[in-house]
């Protein structure tokens, strides 16, 4: 009888410790990350991007990951400061636009260059792949989850521009390096400054225009500070920028490899579709904001688009000579962007 005790006793504390090492093991593997941007959390990329994202993944992983979202930098900082306190661990992921950073991303830059853009999600996969493809070791101080675009970018203004002459001169926020070189070839002074700077500035007049896509415009109530926007003919918009969504190296290398794989499944070319993608649909909320406002909408013909095409070509020359391999680099960007954009609904 003593033996069977005895016998039962182990079986039952060696199920207890199982139990509490297993409870232990599981304890250790969930995992809190904090995710820190520069937006309201009602603008597109936050609302419709990556609070779907993170949603996946907490639902992929049972809850063993939370993400922590963190908009309008509340964990401190400045824009242009995102990327590094994704490296240095300062925020778990960040998403950023690439150009606050000038000169930090020199490939990646080739997307931004005058009418390359078709839409969001088509040239969201084309530079998702051309990154996969020739500029991954400008992110190697970050694990990168994915790279997207916006849609077509345009002019919202506070005097019509109705043409190349009515843009001399005046002062034209531009969001990136990329984006100012063009302004200036194209006659106007530009100043350039992050995103949430631009309301105050066009209130007060620091600015008579602004460089943004439609989506964004709702975030900032640019329709309600300007009356103009003007856009430009044919499949490919005046310019784009570029942004990442990327995790410190030290906090994806120290996840468990099931969560790895959660990861992983969303990230790359899909989830930059589906950045681009939100970014054009809100194209549509933006463009119907200013019609309601009964605002001035503007689509400069093939005539006059061709004479701003023209006289932004230096801005191509000029990226093209000062990158190493930039004639490459910019083929094959051009030409990734015609494959991804010959689809049926495009």
């Amino acid at each position: 009888m003593k033996t069977i005790i005895s016998f039962f006793a182990r079986t039952f504390f060696t199920s207890v410790l199982v139990v509490i090492a297993f409870a232990g093991n599981t304890f250790a593997q969930e995992v809190t990350l904090r995710l820190h941007h520069f937006l309201p959390s009602t603008s597109t990329i936050p609302a419709d991007g990556i609070a779907p994202w993170a949603k996946r993944i907490e639902a992929a992983s049972n809850g063993r990951i939370k993400i922590e979202i963190y908009p309008g930098m509340q964990l401190g900082g400045a824009p242009p400061q995102l990327f590094d306190q994704a490296r240095d661990g300062v925020a778990d992921i960040i998403w950023t636009v690439l150009g606050y950073t000038p000169g930090r991303f020199p490939k990646s830059e080739v997307f931004e260059p005058p009418f390359m853009v078709t839409n969001g999600e088509n040239t969201s996969r084309a530079f998702q792949q051309y990154v996969e493809t020739y500029a991954m070791d400008e992110f190697k101080d970050v694990h990168l989850i994915a790279v997207h675009t916006h849609g077509p970018g345009l002019f919202h203004m506070k005097e019509p521009l109705t043409s190349l002459e009515d843009l001399a001169g005046r002062k034209v926020r531009g969001g990136s390096r990329i984006i100012s070189e063009m302004l200036a070839s194209l006659g106007a002074e530009p100043i350039g400054m992050p995103l949430p700077s631009v309301p105050q500035s066009l209130s007060t007049g620091v600015i008579s225009g602004t460089t943004i896509p439609w989506e964004v415009t709702t975030a900032f109530a640019v329709s309600e500070l300007v009356s103009n926007h003007t856009g430009f003919a044919g499949d490919n918009g005046l310019y784009t920028q570029t942004f990442a969504l990327v995790m410190n190296n030290k906090t994806y290398d120290d996840l468990p490899a099931d969560l790895k794989e959660i990861i992983n499944a969303e990230s790359g070319i899909e989830v930059a579709a589906q950045f681009g993608a939100a970014m054009d649909a809100g194209d549509i909320v933006g463009r119907k904001v200013a019609e309601d406002l009964g605002n001035s909408i503007l689509t400069l013909d093939e005539t006059e688009t061709a004479r701003w095409k023209e006289a932004a070509q230096p801005t191509i020359d000029n990226w093209i000579a000062q990158t190493p391999e930039g004639q490459m680099l910019f083929d094959a960007a051009k030409a990734l962007v015609e494959e991804y954009s010959k689809t049926d609904d495009y």
